[in-house]
């Protein structure tokens, strides 16, 4: 099984808080409205060995979300990598885990599809 261990999704300090709208085809607000859903959700309880690399994965997408909402310019083509290779590992995993804990993950896995939906910076 691969992992991804990207670490540089790191949101730019001078673009925090400002409200962007339209990247493309898949608005902001839409990845906003799913990305605060994902927040509040609490980390869901798993019994199996792949905790740490779903909590790696999770972390590695989730910065690359608040990259995205913090950036005009959107995901750069390494973090669209970045992105895709998490999602694999993702897809790869995800059929392992138990079904109470897969709806936190099928969201982490829409928020990384609509970060790859939109066009990349330039």
């Amino acid at each position: 099984m691969l992992i991804c261990h990207h670490a540089s999704c790191i949101a730019p300090r001078e673009q925090e808080g400002r409200q962007r709208k339209e990247l493309g085809s898949v608005s902001r607000e839409t990845v906003g409205r799913l990305w605060e859903a994902h927040k509040q959700d609490g980390w869901p309880r798993i019994a199996t060995q792949l905790e740490g690399p779903l909590m790696t994965l999770d972390t590695v997408i989730s910065g690359c979300v608040v990259y995205f909402l913090d950036s005009e310019e959107g995901l750069d083509e390494q973090r669209r990598t970045i992105v895709g290779d998490c999602l694999g590992d993702l897809e790869t995993i995800e059929h392992e885990l138990e079904e109470d804990c897969r709806p936190y993950f099928q969201r982490l896995r829409e928020l990384g599809a609509l970060l790859l939906s939109t066009p990349s910076k330039s």
